[in-house]
């Protein structure tokens, strides 16, 4: 029965296309676990070897799950962590719509994230952790993304899958469909202005700017293209207007897209940003640093725009004098 289990297991944590097939997820720790059953994920099957603490989880959510008490050596041999908890949960996989964020609810702020060829496992972890963080309510992942229930981006994420809506494998023709019409897109920019040098900031995109990768998936165009080297000059790339971060723009509704460091920003991600006015949003760096990863990015850029919001909101809430 129980190396049945175990390929079950194992099937699961190594294979996007069963989890896909079969709606089945693997949660390790205990505290990822109690956080899935909070926010209304459905658990099926639970391995653990201490019944003490099975006992600390939300005992009316275990009604229904097959508990299954196994060694501690074997939750050590089935494990991807460096030091094991001592559980392992099959859950159904979450639908965003049919859950819920109690912790999360009373801090968010209107500030969306989209993933864009996010395909470091580490990197999406940590830029969930951050959106989770920095209040969003909302995060969105394209078809280029690494699989959001990956194990290495769960670990990453901390949690952060529970917290906030996470919604992937969209194509962007139907991202518009998760915004409203009046949030305003920006993107990541990946050049490097250096700290205090005008001379240094780019200017609007043109067509000789590397940082796009063109339509549908990057490897496409770049096959496409090898026959004709002047090929991708004829497309009309969008002209999207530049700004440091640090200016403002964080309106009611924002979404912010983030691209991946190896195939960049797809050129649907441009569209979409000159479609709703937004910018091109720059981090200003030291000179001779390289550029920051992903995530770093998000993360400054995310906890920037939580504080323009926050800011407006107090300076809209302030009561003029002379309407006392």
């Amino acid at each position: 029965h129980t190396p049945k289990m175990y390929r079950k297991v194992m099937t699961i944590v190594k294979s996007k296309k069963f989890r896909d097939q079969h709606g089945k997820i693997l949660l390790e720790g205990w505290r990822l676990i109690a956080d899935a059953l909070e926010a209304g994920a459905s658990l099926e099957t639970l391995f653990f070897s201490n019944m003490d603490s099975v006992k600390e989880l939300p005992l009316e959510k275990l009604k229904h799950v097959k508990l299954i008490k196994v060694k501690f050596d074997e939750i050590k041999m089935w494990s991807e962590l460096v030091t094991p908890q001592g559980a392992l949960g099959i859950f159904v996989k979450p639908e965003y719509s049919k859950m819920k964020y109690p912790i999360q609810q009373e801090h968010t702020v209107p500030l969306f994230l989209i993933c864009d060829n996010i395909r470091d496992p580490g990197n999406l972890g940590t830029i969930l952790r951050s959106a989770a963080a920095a209040g969003c309510s909302k995060i969105l992942l394209t078809k280029g993304c690494v699989d959001v229930w990956e194990p290495k981006v769960l670990r990453a994420g901390m949690g952060a899958h529970f917290r906030m809506a996470v919604i992937g494998s969209l194509e962007w023709e139907v991202v518009p469909n998760y915004i409203s019409t009046s949030t305003c897109v920006h993107v990541a920019d990946h050049s490097c202005p250096v700290a205090g040098s005008p001379s240094a900031i780019p200017g609007p995109l043109s067509a000789g700017d590397r940082s796009c990768t063109s339509s549908r998936t990057a490897d496409e165009y770049e096959e496409s293209d090898s026959e004709d080297e002047d090929r991708e000059l004829s497309l009309p790339l969008p002209k999207v207007d530049t700004q440091s971060c640090y200016q403002p723009w964080a309106t009611e509704q924002t979404a912010i897209v983030v691209g991946g460091e190896t195939h960049g920003l797809s050129l649907e991600a441009l569209l979409l940003v000159e479609k709703t006015r937004g910018r091109r949003l720059y981090i200003p760096i030291t000179p001779g640093v390289e550029s920051l990863n992903s995530a770093m990015a998000a993360c400054i850029l995310l906890f920037e725009g939580r504080r323009q919001l926050l800011l407006q909101a107090a300076d809209a809430n302030r009561t003029p004098a002379s309407q006392k």
